[in-house]
């Protein structure tokens, strides 16, 4: 079957180590079930897998991508939940949970095989390559929100580096849940898209709020670190998923944390549940996912280039079939 694959591990140039082409059908195993994919979509993840984080080299050549939506073997229109192990259902109770291709086959290819406790109907309301931009950023962004900021209708919310998939859906679910949402963006065709996408206000990465805000979604790093802890009101809360500029800001803002009892959490994507209850949420509330482009699976590494430059607004979808 096609396929993109990880061939190699290169920190420095990790797309050399992407190749496109045949890689063997999934073969069967107790508990697991093989899906046909219609749709898959690309993660900051999967340029870290080429760069070797997460990915050891004895466990290439590895297909790529964690997120998918396609039909099972018994014609059901599914959803995939990416995180192998988080109950033991198909792997046994002592193997710890990993997202997909940290050790298994991927779904950057016609067929991928899972647990079957990990597929979930896919809402009829949403298309293939909407229920695939969910299992990764979308739940990632709606744990962030929900489960580990806590925030309620009426909060303020900031979300920084608007374009990014995990902000871009924080800023569409806060919107739907009734936040107040500030987005900020380098980009001013980005902080435009922010606004259009319900933000109250999208300014320049550093700019001083109009208000302190109840919680920031943080996966910039580095680079925002210092304007999201300073951004806060007393009592608020930061919750970091990620870290594209870097994970060490240069002040850590330690004396502002305890004086103003700040609290920072982190969060890793979320539970099969929390993933249910998104696919519900999107097709009750009319929320979609922002598409940036849709591609076929045969020109993945055109998708892969869109994101490693950082020029998307949203999710860049594959569809295989």
């Amino acid at each position: 079957m096609f396929a993109a694959y990880a061939a190699r591990i290169d920190r420095d140039q990790p797309l050399t180590g992407l190749e496109l082409g045949e890689r063997p059908a999934p073969e069967r195993r107790p508990g697991w079930t093989t899906v046909n994919v219609r749709a898959a979509s690309l993660n900051h993840h999967d340029l870290w897998s080429l760069r070797g984080v997460g990915l050891p080299e004895d466990k290439l050549p590895m297909i790529l991508g964690c997120d998918a939506a396609g039909v099972d073997e018994d014609g059901n229109e599914v959803v995939l939940h990416s995180v192998i192990g988080q109950t033991g259902h198909g792997v046994g109770p002592d193997e710890p949970r990993s997202i997909l291709t940290e050790r298994y086959q991927g779904t950057f290819a016609e067929q991928v095989s899972v647990p079957a406790w990990n597929l979930l109907p896919k809402p009829k309301e949403l298309s293939f390559e909407e229920a695939a931009c969910l299992p990764t950023a979308w739940l990632t962004a709606y744990r962030m929100l929900f489960t580990n900021a806590g925030v309620r209708p009426g909060d303020s919310v900031l979300v920084q580096g608007a374009g990014g998939g995990v902000a871009t859906a924080a800023i569409v679910l806060g919107k739907a849940a009734g936040l107040r949402v500030f987005a900020t963006s380098r980009d001013e065709a980005k902080r435009k898209r922010a606004l259009e996408l319900g933000a109250v206000e999208a300014l320049e990465s550093g700019a001083r709020l109009p208000q302190r805000v109840d919680a920031v979604i943080e996966t910039v790093g580095a680079a925002t670190w210092s304007h999201s802890v300073k951004s806060l009101r007393p009592g608020g809360t930061v919750v970091i998923s990620g870290a594209t500029s870097g994970d060490r800001p240069s002040h850590a803002e330690l004396t502002r944390i305890f004086f103003l009892e700040l609290k920072v959490v982190g969060s890793t994507m979320g539970s099969k549940d929390e993933l249910e209850d998104l696919l519900s949420f999107c097709a009750a509330a009319g929320v979609r996912p922002v598409i940036d482009e849709v591609l076929p699976l045969d020109r993945a590494r055109e998708g892969f280039e869109r994101l490693e430059a950082g020029d998307q607004f949203g999710k860049i979808v594959l569809t295989a079939g």
